[in-house]
């Protein structure tokens, strides 16, 4: 470490977010331009001699964040993006789309505010491509073998970017028309805007990684065939199938799924249509779930000029420090935080019957009622104790002409046939099943990220393609060089 006082000396400075007033006007990122670079060297000299970087355990990916937090210090910015691309395909993504775990993780954050490592892997991997620092790395030669990505999300891009720099010639198929997954259509472009998906996507290109977009597997391209046609295939569709919400009147018009409600007003942003057919624009919308994709909803739903807004959540609200009983150090805690989302809807006021920043808390959907048209009119809700249980006397209505269902994904997509009609075993959970190898039960046929793992965060599922990507090496040509961070059974760091 460049300054061993660092973390006594110098608090924690986050990247600042442009003024609410303004950001919510535009879809661009809601970070101040060029601010971070000025304040990330001090940030990264934070970084203490704690002995065993916790850090390291806390992320699946098992960056080197002592090392290139060092490197940052002393403004060696190429010997930080090699550090840091040691670990990670995409930086750029996890450092704009992860919730930071390894934060959580720091030493430093026993009794103080921890380094801003997100921050600071967000810095160097923009940095590295202004310099040059991340030119495309084809392989020196071809191996002659053949694979198929099934998938474009973080978990297939991965997996398809450590084969195709191994010598294999991979083939990524993607049933939408562009590539990414949910980064593309399910991130709004406030949290990641899309010239960073397609600046990596170029250099999967160079590399001599092949896509083929608008191509269902199992319907457009038979699945035997495929199996056929490749030395390996890996399944990285994620866990698209959504949960439900079994209560009277889910069948009102204006009652819908989020991702229902985020692709096509990520489409607008794309350029595809000027308004979405899903807009919120003047209309009382009520989201429910507490999660990220909640968080999404929201911030789509203000910027689109919403009457007003109110996100729903089932836990009670936690507290604003870390409980050391339910969550104690390096567990990822349940604490209060406020997004840029929330941030943009406490300030603008959008929901009068709500808490400061949009939320409800520990509330429970029990039904809707509708209009004479068959639309949805107000959610009906109640509160509930620790339990879930109802409280009394606590049931009310709020206004509501959209409603947004943001509960989360359950496995992957059924509805293709892909899984069917490869052979593909499920487990009773409705995530694909696979061995200690990424194996299914499938010869030659692997399974990665979401649709394996159920669902979870995007640096997971980075970690989940690097591995895959070393067991079908290892398939390939019984023996691997590639990374392997981590094992099918790993689950993030809890009590």
């Amino acid at each position: 470490m460049a300054d061993p006082k660092g973390f006594l000396r110098t608090p924690r400075q986050d990247w600042p977010r442009r003024p609410v007033a303004e950001r919510v006007r535009d879809w661009d990122e809601v970070y101040v331009p060029g601010a971070l670079l000025p304040i990330v060297s001090a940030q990264a000299d934070r970084c203490m001699d704690c002995g065993i970087p916790f850090c390291h355990d806390a992320c699946p990916l098992g960056n080197l964040i002592p090392e290139w937090n060092d490197l940052v210090s002393r403004a060696d910015w190429r010997a930080a993006s090699e550090r840091l691309h040691a670990t990670n395909n995409f930086p750029e993504f996890t450092g704009r789309l992860c919730p930071a775990p390894c934060e959580a993780g720091c030493v430093l954050a026993i009794d103080q505010p921890a380094v801003t490592i997100k921050n600071v892997e967000c810095a160097i991997a923009d940095r590295a491509w202004e310099e040059g620092f991340v030119p495309p790395r084809p392989p020196d030669r071809l191996s002659g073998r053949t694979v198929a990505v099934i998938g474009s999300g973080p978990a297939g891009l991965a997996a398809a970017q450590q084969l195709t720099r191994a010598g294999h010639t991979v083939v990524v198929y993607e049933k939408d028309d562009r590539l990414g997954g949910l980064m593309r259509y399910g991130i709004p472009e406030f949290k990641m805007e899309k010239h960073h998906l397609e600046r990596r996507i170029d250099q999967m290109r160079a590399e001599g990684t092949k896509f083929r977009t608008s191509t269902v597997v199992g319907r457009d391209v038979e699945a035997g065939r495929l199996r056929a046609r490749y030395d390996a295939v890996v399944i990285a569709t994620g866990a698209s199938a959504w949960r439900e919400l079994s209560v009277p009147g889910r069948e009102l018009e204006g009652v819908h799924q989020a991702m229902e409600y985020l692709p096509p007003a990520n489409r607008v942003c794309e350029g595809d249509a000027e308004t979405s057919p899903l807009s919120a624009a003047g209309r009382h919308v009520v989201i429910v779930g507490g999660g990220d994709t909640g968080a999404d909803c929201l911030g789509t739903a203000v910027r689109q000029g919403a009457a007003s807004v109110t996100q729903l959540d089932i836990y009670a609200r936690p507290g604003a420090g870390r409980d050391e009983d339910a969550d104690p150090w390096p567990t990822y805690p349940r604490i209060y935080r406020l997004s840029a989302a929330h941030e943009e809807a406490g300030e603008l006021g959008t929901a009068p019957a709500a808490d400061a920043d949009a939320r409800l808390f520990a509330a429970s959907t029990l039904h809707f009622t509708g209009d004479e048209r068959g639309r949805v009119a107000a959610l009906h809700l109640v509160e509930v104790d620790e339990h879930r249980r109802p409280v009394d006397g606590t049931s009310r209505a709020l206004p509501a002409d959209l409603v947004l269902l943001a509960l989360g994904f359950s496995g992957p997509d059924l509805s293709d046939g892909l899984l069917d009609r490869l052979g593909v075993a499920l487990e009773p959970r409705g995530t694909i099943a696979r061995d200690l190898n990424f194996t299914t039960n499938v010869p030659g046929v692997f399974a990665a990220g979401d649709a394996a793992r159920g669902q979870s965060l995007i640096v997971w599922a980075i970690a989940e393609g690097r591995a895959v990507a070393a067991a079908v090496d290892r398939y390939l040509t019984g023996n691997t060089t590639l990374p392997a961070p981590i094992g099918p059974g790993d689950r993030p760091m809890g009590v």
